[in-house]
């Protein structure tokens, strides 16, 4: 077993990297100082065994914190972890990985209980212990005792654990659970989802009971190295007084794997449908305050979240979706896809934790700003400079799903926030395809008929080339002033795409490239489109840079403005062609 420890000797912290692509990444740092006592009793490891271990049971990191004699202390703490990882790792598969750790924890508490009983040597030892196991998409937290496990997730520091101590303000220093204090265990056990970028802290009360929880927030938020955060906490600690051990690892997610089929069942859940609120109730801590938009399958709030203090959207299924399981699931399938989705460009849902969320709805941040489609009614020409800014940002919030095999299949400029301060959100993934989780062919391709590429039409599911279509005539909207590239699609129609209606026909002021890249976009013939929405936005963006800016206002091409002189001159030209060529044939030889 390889494991990566911090011992009582001197500084020790080290850096462990999973670079493999579609698996857990993460990196970590730690630093251990004995302080002011003259022993370091705190115990910190990291289990780095093999990919196939890892992928079985997670990656696991662990601190504990001694107590009882020197060398009693010490042991309990160091050999709990190492007996917890030896027999986690060793756990049936067929066990979930709580009730795994549950039962490695129980057994080290047997053997800690038992030494301390028959070693006069080993007197009262016990240990505090936190584990942070890492497994899939999700983050478990065993802990028992008052050392802690912090995570810092967009610049909000949550307390993850409890610290078994007595409440009386003079006896905080006395635990009132342990592993070897008695001959059973109660742990506590949470289950968090992960996001990248989340960054984790496990600390001895050496570091918390000393620093805020304000002033650790402020070191974890430098953002640097993992083992730079860690050797900045210890220190900060011990400058700051503190006369225990000190011991800190710091862990940054780094990238995510691939949900799985059993992750999505999860997120469905059985929360119940109930009736549609209304403006001025309170849903779990939710304070509605008005309707944003009342539809046929959902309602929805503006809210103010009154644990995080922030102005949140809240959308409600209808209780009419009760007993439809396509509705249901699509609305489920929206949430839990947009809180797996780290990008700028694309809109955030937020997870509730455990326990809060009582009935079955959606939380998503909220934001100041218009659609797409709300810009294109105020009847104002969009520059070009300004049309291919959006393009870009959308192209890169199509390929944020796209990477993650996620289709979005209803793109269009009423799914587009623009926010007030200049950014861009692409929305609404109640419709979005999962071909890496389920097979939905047999159920169409659902979406807006004007936005769906041929292909859907006859039965096909929607890929990335369909993505293209969709982000082309989006485009092609925007540009033109809310016109569509082969004209608009009713509901319930089946469409000829028979004809691609040049842009320079709504806007001769646009230069040519413009079009020649949209019209590539909007091919009827999928594999004649772009590969993904990167390589559109790179043309765009090549084309800005490179290509014509703009033809004169009003001046179109001679075609257009005079076609009678031109076929009057093409007709000319022939006529001489064919002249020349009787004259050089009647040539004496």
């Amino acid at each position: 077993m390889n494991i990566i420890t911090g011992l009582a000797l001197g500084i020790k912290y080290n850096l462990k990297t999973k670079p493999m692509l579609e698996q857990l990444q993460i990196k970590f740092g730690f630093v251990s100082e004995k302080g002011k006592r003259k022993t370091n009793e705190d115990f910190v490891a990291a289990f780095t065994g093999n990919s196939h271990q890892c992928a079985l049971r997670g990656m696991v990191v662990a601190i504990a914190d001694g107590m009882g004699s020197a060398a009693g202390g010490r042991q309990a703490a160091e050999t709990t972890i190492r007996g917890f990882f030896d027999a986690y790792y060793n756990m049936p598969e067929t066990l979930g990985v709580e009730r795994a750790a549950a039962q490695a924890l129980s057994a080290m508490n047997r053997w800690v209980y038992a030494q301390a009983r028959q070693d006069p040597k080993l007197k009262n030892m016990a240990t505090t212990f936190s584990a942070l196991i890492l497994h899939g998409r999700q983050a478990h937290v065993i802990h028992i005792g008052d050392s802690r496990i912090y995570r810092l997730r967009k610049r909000k520091l949550q307390r993850l654990t409890s610290d078994h101590v007595h409440d009386h303000p003079d006896m905080h220093h006395v635990l009132l659970r342990a592993v070897g204090l008695e001959d059973s265990v109660r742990a506590d056990c949470a289950q968090y989802s992960l996001k990248q970028h989340d960054r984790f802290l496990l600390c001895s009360d050496g570091v918390h009971g000393t620093l805020t929880d304000k002033q650790i927030q402020a070191i974890l938020d430098e953002r640097g190295s993992p083992e730079e955060g860690a050797r900045r906490i210890v220190d900060s600690a011990l400058d700051a007084g503190s006369h225990d051990n000190a011991t800190a690892l710091v862990q940054d997610v780094i990238g995510l794997p691939p949900p799985d089929q059993s992750t999505l069942e999860a997120a469905l859940g059985e929360l119940p449908i109930l009736e549609l609120p209304r403006a001025g109730d309170t849903v779990d801590d939710f304070q509605l305050e008005a309707v944003l938009f009342n539809g046929r399958y959902s309602r929805l709030f503006y809210a103010w979240d009154s644990v995080e203090s922030c102005e949140v959207v809240l959308k409600f299924p209808h209780p009419r979706v009760t007993h439809d399981a396509s509705h249901r699931q699509a609305f489920a399938r929206e949430a839990w896809i947009a809180a797996r989705i780290h990008s700028p460009w694309v809109m955030e849902m937020i997870e509730l934790p455990p326990g809060r969320q009582s009935r079955l709805y959606s939380v998503a941040t909220a934001y100041s700003g218009e659609t797409l489609e709300q810009r294109l009614l105020h009847d104002q020409k969009v520059s070009l400079e300004e049309g291919i800014d959006i393009g870009i940002r959308l192209a890169k919030a199509v390929y944020a799903l796209n990477r993650l095999r996620i289709i979005h299949r209803d793109i269009k400029p009423e799914n587009v926030m623009l926010l007030k301060e200049g950014g861009l959100k692409l929305l609404d993934l109640g419709v979005a395809r999962l071909p890496g989780i389920h097979d939905d062919a047999d159920q169409g391709a659902p979406g807006t008929p004007s936005f769906m590429a041929p292909e859907l039409f006859r039965g096909r599911v929607g890929d990335e080339r369909s993505e293209v279509y969709a982000l082309g005539v989006t485009l092609y909207r925007l540009f033109s002033g809310g016109q569509y590239p082969y004209g608009e699609v009713e509901a319930f129609s089946r469409p000829r795409f028979s004809k691609y209606t040049p842009l320079v026909q709504h806007r001769p002021d646009l230069p040519a490239w413009l079009d020649a890249v949209l019209a590539q976009a909007a091919e009827v013939d999928a594999n004649k489109r772009y590969g993904d929405t990167m390589e559109l936005a790179f043309e765009l963006e090549n084309g800005l840079a490179h290509g014509s800016k703009l033809l004169p206002p009003g001046k179109k091409p001679l075609i257009e403005r005079d076609p009678v002189r031109v076929w009057q001159t093409i007709s000319l030209i022939l006529a001489l062609a064919l002249l020349a060529v009787l004259f050089l044939t009647n040539l004496p030889d």
